[in-house]
């Protein structure tokens, strides 16, 4: 992988002023002005249906903005594409699993389209460099159908590292893989920022696991979307009245934060417990582990 040429580095990484989108004549949040620096790592986060997704897909220039405007690495929506490496939740879903990790990885490069279309040798490098990078080259030749959830995950964390991208978005990259998984992929998305100065959103519920490498968050919250730093995003009556449950920002003796419903609330989120994340957030910009996920099967 290589890092940015320098001009990638001016200027913020996505500018909105005033944007509001709709969807089915209503209005799916409005009156948002916000501005993530690059070199940042973002959570996106709100309740289901709050409009996550919704976000992503219109700084892709997906879905169209209603009112406001928005500028995503200098452009206008959907200009800077090729700038930007895209993670769907559905990929796991969507993708052929009889493709091989190397195939599915060059359609970053080559595209989906249908029918025969030559992969170069540049390609194929390319591939195996990012491949390499998430710790993956050694399953080239596998099947996804003979891969484990966490390690198809790296797959399409690798064709969306490709075409060497100014920005990652990945819309929940953690749900549905267990621990181990869950903890090779934030330290891959780390590697990423912190040796490369790439740009992350992430569309996230559970923000604990993303905590040693989260630097803000645009929460979705009233209809309105906002941007700030992790530490004033980190007060609990701000994710209490997020989640609509109440929430407890939580440090240990060590000085590491998480977040922890209330149990005794009834529905209280979907998050791990308090004792489990405390084992995680003995955190440094750790390397990925070789020996976590390497299972060929689920």
């Amino acid at each position: 992988m290589q890092q940015p040429d320098a001009p990638a580095h001016g200027g913020p990484s996505v500018e909105c002023h005033d944007i509001a989108i709709k969807r089915g004549g209503a209005t799916i949040w409005s009156h948002g002005t916000f501005t993530i620096p690059r070199g940042t790592v973002t959570a996106i986060v709100g309740t289901n249906g709050a409009g996550k997704t919704t976000l992503m897909k219109a700084e892709l220039g997906l879905v169209p903005l209603s009112h406001g405007t928005m500028r995503v690495l200098g452009t206008a929506p959907g200009e800077s594409n090729a700038r930007i490496g895209y993670v769907p939740q559905s990929y796991t879903n969507d993708i052929d699993s009889s493709l091989t990790a190397e195939q599915s990885v060059l359609l970053g490069l080559t595209g989906t389209r249908f029918g025969f279309h030559p992969v170069t040798r540049r390609q194929r490098a390319k591939a195996h460099e990012a491949m390499e990078f998430i710790g993956i080259a050694d399953k080239a030749r596998l099947r996804l159908s003979e891969l484990s959830g966490g390690l198809r995950q790296r797959v399409a964390i690798a064709q969306a590292l490709v075409g060497d991208p100014e920005l990652l978005m990945l819309d929940e990259p953690l749900a549905n893989l267990d621990l181990a998984s869950q903890r090779t992929t934030v330290r891959i998305l780390s590697r990423l920022n912190t040796e490369l100065g790439m740009s992350i959103q992430i569309v996230a519920h559970d923000l604990n696991m993303l905590l040693p490498i989260l630097t803000g968050a645009v929460y979705l919250l009233d209809g309105h979307p906002h941007y700030a730093r992790l530490n004033d995003v980190l007060d609990s009556q701000l994710l209490t009245h997020l989640y609509g449950t109440k929430v407890q920002v939580v440090t240990t003796p060590q000085g590491d934060m998480f977040v922890a419903p209330n149990m005794a609330e009834p529905g209280g989120c979907d998050m791990h417990d308090a004792a489990e994340v405390a084992r995680f957030h003995h955190h440094g910009h750790a390397q990925p582990d070789p020996s976590q996920d390497q299972g060929a099967t689920r």
